[in-house]
Order: structure tokens, then sequence, then C-alpha cells
């Protein structure tokens, strides 16, 4: 039996069922999903939670910088472009991008925003310092004491390089491209202020207003755009990663781009891959009070509903399907739910078989630091919220066999 409810069907046990549509309509087959429901969920998460996202603009340009065949000790090649999404003069997002040297390319890529600036990913001296704001609050997984009034300094270079094993992915045969968070909107009050939120006024008006998640996720696909120029990356072999608020970004934007070949959520939790509806971990009320910036202002209509919703996070997941998806936790990461966010991926399982796809090759939660790995892949590792190298070693692993062989 299904029931509906705000224009989603809900199965008995209250999760919303992906491969029913606001109709009633069962949906079995490809063309079905592709042209009825896959479009209806993608709107109605817009309309409801992330916000209206403008298409590519008109204006938008960018320049190359640098190009430096000869980095991290010849073993990459480094290349730095300046993204003007309204056209020059206008806000700037600089995307540092290093490709492996002497690797038979094309290469496949692992695209992500990062927390702290470009230059926070690794020391290398020829990375562009930010110029936009940085954080300086205390972090238990990078040492922001080198920040200078909000500004980065040279003493803050690498500091987050513990979360990018560049060398690491390189030495995969992958390219790394960056970009920073704050270049791209703001993570701080004034929430709308700068970078890219300035040139959409019109979107910043009414409930329905395009959040930062949602301005993040279109920010990567503008990132695409430019790597589609680059001969040395293949662009339609690039995954969106992602890590906490940034992974839900990343699988908003996967969700939406179909260009992205593979998605990655490290530890996105609550508005990433978690379900709101086993009530457990960070819930809509905390996401609306201490990040009020995120989603859409009509958004908050559902706090306090997070076991009633009429939707959930496996439907925006189910979005990404055929493209495979891996989503990680951590064990003492308890706000993210880490079992919450495996049921996330279970939930949206059908979709992807319906579609062709292999599922999730596990039907309990898996022990810890065991990663299982079909069409969708997933772990819960030992430790805290941050990104470890075995967290890149699985997706790693995982893209080698969706990345490599396509």
């Amino acid at each position: 039996m299904m029931l509906v409810s705000g224009g989603i069907a809900r199965a008995q046990d209250g999760l919303p069922d992906p491969l029913v549509s606001t109709d009633g309509t069962k949906i079995t087959s490809a063309k079905e999903w592709k042209e009825k429901r896959r479009p209806e969920l993608l709107e109605f998460f817009a309309r409801e939670m992330y916000g209206q996202s403008p298409g590519v603009p008109e204006k938008m340009s960018f320049e190359e910088f640098d190009r430096d065949r000869e980095a991290l000790d010849g073993k990459a090649t480094r290349i730095q472009i300046a993204i003007y999404p309204g056209g020059k003069p206008g806000p700037r997002i600089d995307l540092l991008i290093y490709v492996p040297n002497g690797v038979e390319g094309p290469v496949p890529a692992f695209l992500g925003l990062n927390f702290w600036g470009n230059h926070a990913i690794h020391k290398d001296p020829g990375i562009r310092l930010t110029e936009s704001w940085v954080e300086n609050n205390h972090q238990p997984y990078v040492d922001l004491k080198g920040v200078d009034a909000n500004r980065a300094t040279d003493e803050t270079r690498g500091v987050n390089a513990s979360q990018w094993p560049v060398e690491m992915i390189l030495s995969r045969g992958y390219a790394v491209a960056t970009m920073y968070r704050e270049d791209v909107a703001p993570d701080h009050e004034p929430y709308f202020g700068s970078g890219v939120p300035p040139l959409y006024p019109e979107l910043q008006r009414g409930e329905g207003n395009w959040g930062t998640i949602a301005i993040w996720a279109w920010s990567l696909s503008r990132a695409l755009d430019v790597l589609e120029n680059e001969p040395l990356i293949d662009a339609r072999r690039v995954a969106a990663f992602g890590f906490s608020r940034l992974g839900k970004a990343a699988l908003w934007a996967g969700a939406n781009d179909e260009r992205f070949a593979l998605t990655i959520s490290n530890e996105s939790g609550a508005g990433g891959a978690k379900l709101f509806h086993r009530g457990v971990g960070e819930d809509i009320q905390r996401l609306n009070s201490l990040f009020p910036h995120w989603f859409s202002r009509k958004f908050r209509a559902y706090i306090g509903k997070d076991k009633e919703l009429p939707f959930d996070q496996h439907l925006m997941i189910s979005c990404i399907a055929p493209r495979p998806v891996y989503v990680a936790s951590a064990i003492e990461d308890r706000n993210a739910d880490p079992e919450g966010e495996f049921e996330g991926l279970k939930a949206a399982e059908g979709v992807f078989e319906l579609l062709g796809a292999k599922g999730l090759p596990a039907e309990r939660w898996p022990e810890v630091d065991v990663s299982v790995q079909g069409g969708i892949g997933y772990h819960v590792r030992a430790g805290r919220h941050d990104v470890t190298d075995f967290d890149w070693e699985q997706y790693l692993k995982f893209s080698d066999k969706h990345l490599k062989g396509k």
C-alpha cells in the first residue's frame, strides 16, 4: 500500500518510495524514470529544500594563470585557472588542478571543494594564496594558527593536506581538481554578500531562495565546464567529491549534473546521505538554526517533522543512478548517523537496479573498516569526522572499477 503526502508517495513504513511518481504511477522502466520520476524529484528538492539554481551563466569566462609541468618534483603538471562566473571584473574562483605526469592521458579526475583554500591542500609554494575570507576557529584536523585577521598566510600552506593525499591520488593515475568554498559563496555572515550570490539577487528572494549547499554544487558544474576544455583531463570521467557540508554539495551536484561519472560523499550526514526519518543525529531544526544559509528558507517548514517527512535523502541519491555513488561514514561521527547513511543508500538501491546498475552488496550495516562495493559503495571506518588515507584508498579502488575501464 502506498500513501501520498505532499506530492510524494510514501511506503507503509513512512519512507518515500523512489519508484512511485507523484500521481501514484509505479515506475517500471528506465524511460519512465528518466522522463517522469527523476525530473519531478529534482524539481521537488530544488523547490522544497536546496533552492532553485541557474544554468550556465552567459558571461562566464576563465583564464589560465599558471601551468607548471614540473610541479611536485616532476610528478605532476600544476594548472591554475581563474573562473569568473559573471565575467571580468567580478567574483573570482580559483581552480587548482594537478595532473599526473608520465601517465597516458587524458586522465580521470576527482573534483571537489575544499575548506581552507587551495593552498591548504598542499605545501606547494606555487599555489596562489586565496584572497577570500578564511576562518580561524580551532579544528581537530587542521591547525589554523597562521590565519591573520581571517586572511591566509604562507604559514597556512598545506594545513589541510591530510585530507587531500595528492601524491597518493596522482600515483594511481588520477588528476585532482579543487576550489575554495569561500571563493564560491560565504559560509559566514553576511551569508550571501560575496562570491556568486550577488550575481543572482533574484534567486535570494522569497522562501525558495538559492541555498549555499546548492550554490557550492552549482560551482562544481561550472568547474566541470572548465575541465571540458583541458586536454590533459577526460571530462567524461570526473568524480564529484566532498566532505561534510561539501559532501552534501557533491551529492546534489551529482544528482543534477549527469556529466559527473561518479559521486563521493564523505560523512555528509543530514541534508546529505543520511535519512531524516530515523530521527538520529543532526535534525532539520539544528540544520536551519546553526546554518540558516545552507538550504532554502522553505525547508524551515519541515522543522520538527523529520520522522513524518513526505521525502528523504534516498530520493535525491536515486537521481544519481545509474552512475556509481560512494558514501563513507565514521563510527564516532554520531551527528552524521553512520547507519542512517547506509540506510539512505539501501533505500535508493531499487532505482540503480531498475536502471541496470548493481546495488550495494550488503544487507546489513557493515563492520567497521570494511568496504562494500557494487554500483553503490559504502564503508564506516574507525575514528572521527575527517577524511583519512583509508577513505581515499576505498575511493580509489571504487574509481578504478568504475572510471578506469570507462
